[in-house]
């Protein structure tokens, strides 16, 4: 019985000194540890990406676009204000009024995509607005003179010409091939100091009510705009054109993060429509709208807030003519659901003058359908746009 004992005690004294050496020096070997019931943490199998792929490079798709950005740059000629002298009459008496016409050149800049090998460039309206000069500074070292073909200040686009031929130009993106997330270059001139590429994400898409444009349809980029960015390029990762740069949310005037640029889609129907007509044309009823708010819904017994306020019915216009009235609440054009102002107009403006166009608005607790025929929307300068009250 001793040997026995003595043989269980060595036994047990040998476990130990394995198990201690074990917890030592190989604690993955025991598996005692319990887990916690109900979580369950899946582990990637890979390890993630450090960019758009793993050790994948920007550099083919800036080698593809660098050479179709173009610098742009335009001279104005302003008058001076009148100098403070000359409110002596004195002064007037000997020098009369030579210095209140004194002229000065203004020079601006900004960037352009060319969009076709015969010369077309487009880029921004306020880039090339009231410019008595442009001139074009192409990546092979060439600056030429350009004109402009057109100019549609309701989504700040204009398309340039100049005189030459063979010039590598953009590929255009598929339109709505865009998502929130995917990854996209600026490629154009900030501040003056040559072209750049920046790289960032897409942060939103379909940003409105901006206060920026008539027609606003944002892709929204962290990618860095800055002054000069105006009119150049984003391009997805493959080096497609995607937008148009156009404009930055900043309180230093620098870039923040936050940077607008017009979609391929808009940007190609104007364009088209400018090299097809030197003008874009689009609907227009005579109507002045506004959003429904959650209480105006209510006090007209809506169900929801979808849909937009007439407050206003041009006298004699296509609106005033089909029966529409003030205090009407447009719901759908031609089927079309309309969700607040913004599509309204998008949903009038595509509309072809001289047709017929079925509105479906709701009146006194009934819905009615209205036939109107549409008219040629007046062109109107982007200053009225932001201060006066839009007609559609």
């Amino acid at each position: 019985m001793r040997k026995l004992w003595l043989l269980f005690a060595q036994s047990a004294t040998v476990a130990l000194g394995v198990l201690f050496i074990i917890v030592l020096f190989k604690p993955d070997l025991l598996h005692w540890q319990t887990r916690q019931p109900g979580l369950t943490i899946q582990q990637a199998q890979h390890p993630a990406a450090s960019g758009p792929a793993a050790s994948a490079s920007f550099a083919p798709a800036a080698k593809k676009v660098i050479p179709t950005v173009v610098n742009v740059f335009t001279q104005q000629k302003v008058r001076s204000p009148a100098h403070p002298a000359l409110q002596d009459p004195i002064f007037r008496y000997f020098f009369g009024d030579r210095l209140d016409s004194r002229l000065r050149e203004v020079s601006n800049l900004g960037s352009g995509v060319i969009v076709s090998p015969n010369g077309y460039i487009l880029t921004n309206h306020h880039v090339v607005e009231a410019a008595d000069q442009i001139r074009v500074a192409l990546d092979d070292g060439r600056t030429l003179p350009a004109r402009v073909v057109g100019a549609d200040p309701e989504t700040d686009l204009a398309v340039l010409k100049i005189d030459t031929d063979n010039l590598p130009a953009i590929t255009f993106a598929q339109a709505d091939s865009l998502q929130v997330g995917d990854w996209v270059l600026a490629v154009g001139n900030p501040f003056g100091v040559g072209q750049t590429v920046t790289a960032g994400i897409v942060s939103a898409l379909g940003r409105t009510h901006l206060g920026i444009n008539t027609f606003e349809n944002f892709i929204q980029t962290d990618a860095a705009i800055n002054p000069g960015n105006s009119g150049g390029a984003l391009v997805d990762a493959t080096g497609n054109l995607v937008g148009v740069n156009s404009a930055i949310y900043s309180r230093t005037g620098g870039s923040q993060g936050i940077g607008f640029a017009i979609p391929v889609s808009i940007a190609r129907q104007v364009m088209e429509q400018i090299v097809k007509t030197g003008s874009v044309t689009r609907g227009w009823i005579g109507i002045e709208v506004q959003d429904l708010t959650p209480e105006l819904a209510e006090s007209f017994s809506l169900k929801n807030a979808d849909g937009a306020l007439i407050a206003g019915v041009l006298k004699g216009g296509p609106a005033d003519a089909g029966g529409i009235r003030p205090g009407d609440i447009l719901l759908a054009v031609n089927g079309k659901a309309v969700t607040d102002s913004a599509s309204l107009l998008n949903l009038i403006a595509a509309l072809k003058p001289g047709i017929d166009t079925q509105l479906t608005v709701a009146r006194k607790q009934q819905s009615l359908n209205l036939k109107v025929q549409v008219g040629r929307r007046p062109m109107q300068r982007a200053l009225e746009q932001a201060q006066e009250p839009e007609l559609n």
